[in-house]
């Protein structure tokens, strides 16, 4: 009786996995490969995640059952996505060896199952192999037009890689085969892109106002937090992060994003204790770099320092798993590592794929090494959609300045710390003394 009673217990946590793996609850996007600027606000095209313990549960699960059923091939694949899941939430890109090692076993079992394609592009994109991303993501949809989560990695994809009006046309066929919180949050980030923050508040309350399981309220309430954090609304950003925190009280995007909101109204010692509690679980390169210039706008050069070699570290373990981490490299070390390594790193990505975000990091990591006419276009190239990022203008108005447009550079520097003011502990008291020199 007792075994019966196990198994059944066992199949229903893997069933439920792979439901939520499969639906509404969580679709992976970018990982922690999604854009973002420095010390902002986090993944750009966030995915939703199930609480540490339960993904931890149900991955033990996932592999309790497939040695009793070596040849689901459907529990396969679900496993894969969900270690690219757990690799997301604990910072820890050696899982994605393992995802490997499951999809490939769930596509020598079912050669071409959508499940298995659509968990290959997740992977891809965690490690910031967007192309290839794109590519599995087409690969499952020819199989499945209608697998959720090879519609959501398929707008990543094309978000990263720069191709906003494809990505614009990829989300509405998105919403027309599957509607849902996955969707909507896509589609508002793409608006959102084009500048139309409006647009993307208004489907992302609509998300929130339909969404009923804790991980979707979780992930909807930060998403908002978040675009209300780049808008300055700082207020605002730490209500729908409590919202979050209170749906689902590990959530991690969460917690970052009310810590940017504590730091932003001055409450350094809130945010610093917040963002300690997500590195010590999380340590990935937006929060670790976050923490150390908090520390360093209060003098504490030896804490900062410790968070910056941190990025380094980390940066040097997904290189070691296949992820290619430039644009983490270009960000961090443009103004806490080598310079020239910066430029390198942020030319690599340039390369790979040309969006608001890489010009940015391109722009400034020219800047940074002394070449500030080569480095305008990049910066105004940033700007260029209309998408409001406070230190995409810091940086645009410092590298104006620096060329000799001081009308221009007092423009993009009023308009960061309009939008913004408080979007970086460095980067905004750099702007403001830069406003104060030149009249502003």
């Amino acid at each position: 009786m007792s075994t019966a009673r196990d198994t059944a217990r066992t199949t229903g946590v893997v069933v439920a996995l792979a439901l939520a793996l499969t639906g509404g609850a969580v679709v992976l996007g970018g990982g922690d490969g999604a854009e973002r600027p420095p010390v902002a606000a986090g993944p750009a095209v966030p995915a939703p995640w199930l609480g540490g313990g339960d993904l931890d549960r149900g991955v033990s699960a996932l592999r309790a059952h497939l040695r009793a059923q070596p040849k689901d091939f459907t529990s396969w694949a679900t496993l894969g996505t969900a270690l690219v899941e757990q690799a997301r939430t604990r910072g820890d890109p050696a899982l994605y060896d393992g995802a490997d090692r499951a999809l490939d076993r769930s596509l020598k079992l079912r050669p071409g199952n959508d499940a298995a394609l659509a968990g290959r592009a997740a992977v891809a994109a965690a490690r910031h192999d967007f192309h290839g991303a794109l590519r599995h993501a087409s690969a499952a949809l020819a199989e499945n037009p209608y697998n959720e989560r090879a519609l959501a990695s398929r707008v990543d994809a094309l978000v990263e890689l720069g191709r906003y009006a494809a990505a614009a046309s990829a989300v509405d066929t998105a919403d027309a085969r599957r509607p849902g919180v996955p969707v909507f949050t896509r589609y508002a980030y793409v608006r959102e892109l084009r500048g139309d923050v409006k647009e993307a508040r208004r489907v992302l309350d609509r998300a929130l106002a339909g969404a009923t399981a804790p991980g979707d309220v979780a992930y909807v309430a930060t998403a908002l937090g978040q675009l209300a954090w780049r808008q300055g609304e700082y207020a605002t950003a730490a209500r729908h992060c409590g919202t979050a925190l209170r749906a689902d009280a590990a959530y991690l995007p969460a917690l970052e994003c009310r810590a940017r909101a504590r730091a932003g109204r001055g409450d350094t010692a809130a945010a610093i204790s917040d963002l300690r509690e997500v590195v010590a679980r999380q340590p990935l390169p937006g929060p670790v770099l976050a923490l150390g210039e908090l520390y360093e706008a209060r003098g504490e050069r030896g804490p900062a320092r410790d968070q910056y070699r941190l990025v380094d570290a980390w940066t040097a373990l997904a290189r070691a798993h296949g992820v290619n981490a430039d644009l983490d490299t270009a960000l961090a070390a443009a103004d806490h590592g080598d310079k020239a390594a910066a430029l390198k790193a942020a030319r690599a990505e340039w390369a790979r794929r040309q969006t608001v975000h890489t010009a940015d990091a391109l722009g400034w990591a020219l800047h940074v090494n002394g070449r500030d006419e080569e480095a305008l276009p990049y910066t105004r190239r940033a700007t260029a959609t209309g998408f409001r990022e406070a230190s995409f203008l810091y940086h645009r108005g410092v590298v104006e300045r620096a060329t000799g447009d001081t009308a221009a550079a007092r423009g993009s520097l009023r308009a960061a710390l309009r939008l913004n003011p408080g979007f970086s502990p460095l980067g905004a008291a750099d702007a403001r003394d830069a406003a104060r020199e030149m009249g502003g």
